[in-house]
Formats: C-alpha cells, sequence, structure tokens
C-alpha cells in the first residue's frame, strides 16, 4: 500500500498531511515519511497544523457517526481528504479514494484492488453467500432481454451467473469479468454450470468492441473506480444503443457506509444526482434508482446520441488475458510488494 501511495504524490518537494482519529494517522504518516526517504515531507494531524498543505491524507478509523463530525478537526475531515485510506485493520490498511487529478497517477488502482480482494476471494461466498436471493430478484426486476449478450462486470465469485444465464436463457451468452485473479478462480464452477466466459480485465479498458453487448450487470463496481465517469464512458462504449445498465449491491447506500465506518456524502458517484449527471453524461439516460436499506438497484438505458466523447474502438485488448493461476500476495499490506500486470 505504501508504494502506490507514494506514486500517487506530486513529483518533487511537496508537503503531505495524514489525518485522521487515534493513533493509527501517526503511524502511517512515519511509515510514508520512511518510505519517501526525505522527498517529500510528512505531518501527522496536530503537527505544523497552519502550514498549506499539496496533498492531504486522512485515515478511516472512526465508526461512520464519527466520521460525520470530522470536519470540525480543521482540515475538513474526510470529505476535503485528496487520499482517504481505511485502517480498520491496522495491518491491511486499503486506499479508498482518490480524488483528481492525482486518481490518474500510477498502477495503484490495479495494484490495491487485486490486493485487497485476492486474499479474500476463497472466503467470499461464506461471508456473502445469503445475497444470492437479492442477487436473483435484481436481475429479474432488470429486465434483461432473453437470447442477448450480458457481462457480468466485477464478477467476483459468480454469484449472479445463474441468474444472468435464466435471464438471456439457453441461446444468449454469459460473460464474467473481474481484474483479480483469485476472484476468477473462485467464479470457475458457477461459471461451469451457467456456461459462461471467464475474462480477467480492467474495467476501464474492457476487450470488447463496441456496441457488442446487450446488458452490464454491475454489482459494487462503481465504488471501486478511481474515475466513475470515466468507467461509465467505457461501460456506454461497448454497449449497443437501447442496452441495459444494471448497478446493483445487496445493501444500501446508508447501510455499506456504516459498514466501513463513514458517513454518507451528496457528492458520491452513486448518489442520486451525481449517478443521474454522470450517466446522462455519457451516454445513459436513468430509468430506475432504488436507494432502500437493504439494497442499492439502479438501471440506465444507453442512448442513441450524446455519447460524451466515446473512442471508437477497444480501450484495452492488451489488458484482458486468459484467466491462470492466482499470484501470491504478501500477508502484510505494509510492506505488499504485488505486481500489475
Amino acid at each position: 500500500m505504501l508504494r502506490s501511495l507514494a506514486g500517487l504524490l506530486p513529483p518533487g518537494p511537496a508537503s503531505v498531511l495524514v489525518g485522521g482519529r487515534g493513533e493509527q494517522a501517526a503511524v502511517l504518516a512515519a511509515r510514508l515519511a520512511a518510505a519517501l526517504e526525505g522527498r517529500v515531507r510528512v505531518c501527522s494531524d496536530g503537527g505544523d497544523g497552519g502550514a498549506p498543505w499539496d496533498v492531504v491524507i486522512w485515515a478511516r478509523t472512526a465508526t461512520a457517526a464519527t466520521a460525520a463530525t470530522a470536519a470540525t478537526a480543521g482540515h475538513g475531515g474526510e470529505d476535503q481528504a485528496d487520499i482517504v485510506i481505511d485502517m480498520h485493520d491496522p495491518d491491511w490498511p486499503v486506499i479508498r479514494r482518490v480524488a483528481a487529478p492525482l486518481a490518474a497517477r500510477g498502477p495503484w488502482y490495479l495494484t490495491e484492488t487485486r490486493a485487497f480482494f485476492g486474499c479474500r476471494a476463497a472466503t467470499w461466498d461464506a461471508k456473502f453467500g445469503d445475497d444470492l436471493p437479492a442477487y436473483a430478484a435484481a436481475i429479474a426486476q432488470a429486465g434483461i432481454a432473453a437470447g442477448g449478450v450480458v457481462i457480468d462486470l466485477g464478477c467476483g465469485t459468480g454469484r449472479a451467473l445463474p441468474s444472468l444465464r435464466q435471464a438471456v436463457g439457453p441461446d444468449g451468452s454469459v460473460i464474467a469479468v473481474d481484474v483479480t485473479p483469485e476472484m476468477l478462480s473462485q467464479a470457475r464452477p458457477a461459471s461451469r454450470r451457467a456456461r459462461a466466459a471467464l475474462v480477467l480485465a480492467d474495467a476501464r479498458r474492457l476487450p470488447f468492441a463496441t456496441a457488442s453487448a446487450d446488458a452490464i450487470f454491475a454489482a459494487g463496481l462503481i465504488n471501486h473506480l478511481p474515475d466513475a465517469e470515466a468507467g461509465f464512458r467505457e461501460l456506454a462504449r461497448v454497449t449497443r444503443p437501447g442496452g441495459l445498465l444494471v448497478l446493483f449491491h445487496p445493501a444500501g447506500r446508508a447501510a455499506l457506509a456504516a459498514r466501513h465506518g463513514r458517513a454518507l456524502s451528496a457528492d458520491e458517484p452513486l448518489a442520486a444526482g451525481p449517478l443521474r449527471r454522470s450517466t446522462q453524461a455519457t451516454g445513459w439516460r436513468l430509468t430506475a434508482y432504488d436507494d432502500a436499506a437493504s439494497r442499492f438497484f439502479a438501471v440506465a438505458v444507453r442512448q442513441q446520441s450524446g455519447l460524451g466523447g466515446l473512442s471508437p474502438r477497444g480501450g484495452g485488448q492488451a489488458a484482458a488475458s486468459a484467466t491462470r493461476g492466482p499470484p501470491s500476495w504478501r500477508s502484510n499490506r505494509w510492506e505488499s510488494r504485488s505486481r500489475t500486470r
């Protein structure tokens, strides 16, 4: 994680403030300063607080209730931070959010995503297996047409694949895409039963032709993308006009925020206003939005026009490959040396 974090910081002399609750912020600041070897001045919250800062990092350790009042700390709290690090597990810190333009720097997104989900893949279904009925209900409600091509983007262990096969029927095609090899390994049994193809690829650069999909199902994906609008634009590129984008999570936004120890924000990518604006700007029309306590469910329809500068060709043939054996990730994220492809 420290390598990814260091890669996000601006080159040359810079000053970084690490804020947060409890001692974890100071620990993060000390380890980041050591990793940077003096290249960047790093200070934890409470020291030299009046200085101007090039980058503010927030170490998220508080409950959602405490996070809601973090803005009183003087530096604006999590909502005003450039980078948010989830420190609930101090041995496995995770980069949760990066503000533009820092998000465009370095390979942090692939590194962090694969490292976070790779070590959890084997036990994912044991922890969340009771979500299957919610997946089935969402897919049935979405109205995915029979006989078409549907992509399960960010498929994880393949929990949606049986229902997606049922939706498109025997003559349709189901493609399961994930960026984490270990998740695709866990998805193999479900993919065989659903007759689904497995593809290792980055959702931001899909190895599919323009207008080749009739529907995209994305469960829990958007909040993991460093740039949601760019992600929607790539999904629009591969979806034919009239095709569907189904966004789903088996927990509503409020419940998910509480689980992650943060407060809801009105400018989050999946909040009603931002989601409507970003989908409209990238070639979609939002037709359904339900942010209930027990689930998040939204549907958008691909429009004929308003493409928002979509590329006419596939975004990343080289970003995908056939699935293969999972890499070996070290267990302590402080010293992880995981590689991106």
